[in-house]
């Protein structure tokens, strides 16, 4: 149950994230339908639960030489894997990319602060 959760925590989390991007980032679109964006925000949540955890232990020693940094680009290289396999995405420029990037890493961070539990 808690799984199920936090799969709709984060597809509401996400979409928010993309919906934010399309209004602030000249060159990210998602489509204005809602219905749309929540496809895309869970194709996103779920590039996020198989695909991160893959490109993380591949770029392992990147995210620790940059000190976490390196979290930028897997995050980035998700919201590109977006683009490509979704219709409902289209990011123009490398500049959107990584604008567009930027507020899902921190859409992120705030989602896992506030789902982990402190013992």
């Amino acid at each position: 149950m808690r799984l199920l959760a936090l799969l709709v925590i984060g597809v509401l989390v996400n979409g928010a994230a993309l919906w934010v991007a399309t209004l602030y980032v000249p060159g990210f679109h998602v489509a204005a339908d809602p219905v749309q964006l929540a496809i895309a925000a869970l194709v996103l949540t779920l590039l996020n639960a198989i695909l991160k955890p893959i490109l993380k232990l591949v770029l392992g020693p990147v995210i620790i030489l940059t000190l976490g940094l390196g979290l930028l680009i897997v995050n980035g290289i998700i919201l590109y894997v977006l683009d490509l396999f979704s219709a409902n995405v289209r990011i123009e420029t490398l500049w959107a990319l990584f604008l567009g990037t930027l507020i899902l890493t921190v859409a992120n961070i705030i989602l896992h602060a506030a789902t982990n539990k402190h013992s």
